[in-house]
């Protein structure tokens, strides 16, 4: 009976060695299966994130290439904007002239001639900038000289020299301006620093 009872036991302590062994093979295919789970997971969020800097980088290029098209004509429309300087130099020295119909009929022409040179300019995106009357932008107008004057307001645009122009939404040229500033007060009627008046 001992023999038996002892051999109940081991049985009992095989069953548990096996029961043990059974859950260990049952967690390593967990283990396996949530290792695998998890790579994949980081493969995935891997892949996400390229994916989604790829299409930031596609954007990116698309933006630059029509800019690139936008502004390809650039250098040729600013290198002809000194021939506008010139047509409209010679209409303005015409003006001024003795009128004879010679005289009159080149001013026309050059007239006629800027302002087809306009239009062209402007259906490709060239505008001129309106500045004379203006408040003066150190971001869009360039400053040669000031003028002192009463009749208009401080650091308005009272003179332009040369023409400025925008290229679509973008500064080609700034325009030469003249800008108002207040006279200084004059010395009549000032009191000298000890008070008494000169």
């Amino acid at each position: 009976m001992e023999n038996l009872k002892k051999e109940n036991s081991n049985d009992d302590r095989n069953a548990e060695e096996l029961k043990y062994e059974g859950a260990a093979l049952e967690d390593k295919p967990k283990d396996v299966s949530e290792t695998l789970q998890k790579e994949l997971t980081d493969q995935r969020d891997k892949y996400l994130r390229l994916y989604a800097e790829f299409e930031n980088y596609k954007r990116m290029v698309q933006k630059e290439r029509e800019e690139l098209i936008n502004y390809a004509n650039e250098k040729l429309i600013k290198d002809l904007l000194p021939v506008i300087d010139n047509f409209e130099l010679a209409v303005k020295h015409a003006s001024g002239e003795e009128s004879s119909k010679w005289l009159e009929s080149m001013k026309t022409g050059v007239e006629n001639t800027l302002k087809e040179f306009f239009r062209i300019l402007e259906k490709y995106g060239v505008k001129p900038i309106d500045s004379v009357g203006q408040l003066f932008n150190p971001e869009v107008h360039h400053a040669v000289t000031t003028v002192e004057t009463d009749d208009k307001e401080e650091n308005m645009v009272v003179e332009e020299l040369r023409k400025g122009y925008f290229y679509k939404d973008k500064l080609l040229r700034e325009p030469l301006v003249v800008v108002s500033k207040r006279p200084k007060p004059s010395e009549e009627g000032r009191a000298h620093p000890s008070g008494v008046e000169s």
